[in-house]
C-alpha cells in the first residue's frame, strides 16, 4: 500500500474532475482527512471547493476557515510520533490540527497503536477517529459530515442534491449527513462493511467509470 505521500496526481481523475465541474456549474467538493495543501498537490489545485482534516479548515467561496489546533495535541503529538520511531512499520502523520499513525504496514502493532489512541483521548479534550488502518487525535468540533452542511448552507451549492462518495470510516459522517439533506452516499469497497450509504462501488476505478458515464448522460 502506498504512504499517504505517495498519492499523487493522476491524468484520468483530473479530467473528469474538470468536466464534472463544467457539468455541475461549479458544484463540486472535496471532503477529505488530508491537510488542504494535501489535496490541491494530488488534484493540482483543480477543486476550489475543499473541507480538509475532516473539517477543521474549509475553503468556501469566501476564503479559507480554520480552526485552532487545540493545545492538547502537543502531548498526543510526542507520543504517537515516540510509537512510530519504536516500528519501522508505524508511519507518524502531522496535519498541524490533527496528529494520525497509520499501521497498515504494521498490522501486529494494531492494538497498541488503538490503546495509546484511546489512552489519549480519554486523559484530553481530543477527538478520537479510527480510520482504516489508522488512529488518528484530532481537534474536536468538525466531522465530514459537518463540512456537508456548510457547503450546503452556502453558494453555489444551496438547494443542490449532495452526492457523498467515500472508502474510509470517516466517511460514514458523510454519508449520513448527505443522506439527511435529501442526497445519498456511495461507499468504495468491499461489499461486507456496514455502512450508511445507499449505494456501492467496488474500486477507484469504478468511481471513474461511473463519473464519465455520469458526465456523458448529462452532456448527451
Amino acid at each position: 500500500m502506498p504512504r499517504p505521500e505517495q498519492v499523487g496526481p493522476d491524468a484520468r481523475r483530473a479530467a473528469l474532475l474538470d468536466a464534472l465541474s463544467r457539468v455541475l456549474d461549479g458544484r463540486l467538493a472535496v471532503v477529505s482527512g488530508r491537510a488542504l495543501e494535501d489535496v490541491d498537490r494530488i488534484l493540482e489545485e483543480r477543486v476550489k471547493f475543499i473541507a480538509a482534516v475532516h473539517g477543521l479548515v474549509r475553503r468556501g467561496g469566501h476564503g479559507v476557515d480554520r480552526v485552532q489546533p487545540h493545545p492538547d495535541l502537543d502531548h498526543a503529538r510526542d507520543v504517537l510520533r515516540d510509537l512510530a520511531r519504536g516500528d519501522r512499520g508505524l508511519l507518524f502523520e502531522d496535519k498541524t490540527l490533527s496528529v494520525a499513525l497509520h499501521y497498515r504496514n504494521a498490522p501486529s502493532a494494531a492494538d497498541a497503536v488503538i490503546e495509546a489512541a484511546e489512552r489519549l483521548a480519554r486523559s484530553s479534550d481530543l477527538a478520537l477517529q479510527l480510520g482504516d488502518m489508522v488512529a488518528e487525535l484530532r481537534t474536536p468540533g468538525q466531522d465530514k459530515g459537518k463540512a456537508v452542511s456548510a457547503f450546503l448552507r452556502e453558494p453555489p451549492f444551496d438547494g443542490a442534491i449532495p452526492v457523498f462518495v467515500g472508502d474510509d470510516l470517516t466517511d460514514e459522517d458523510g454519508f449520513a449527513a448527505a443522506a439527511r439533506l435529501g442526497g445519498y452516499g456511495v461507499l468504495v469497497g468491499p461489499p461486507h462493511r456496514p455502512t450508511q450509504a445507499s449505494y456501492r462501488l467496488n474500486d477507484c476505478n469504478a468511481v471513474l467509470d461511473w463519473l464519465s458515464a455520469s458526465i456523458g448522460r448529462a452532456a448527451a
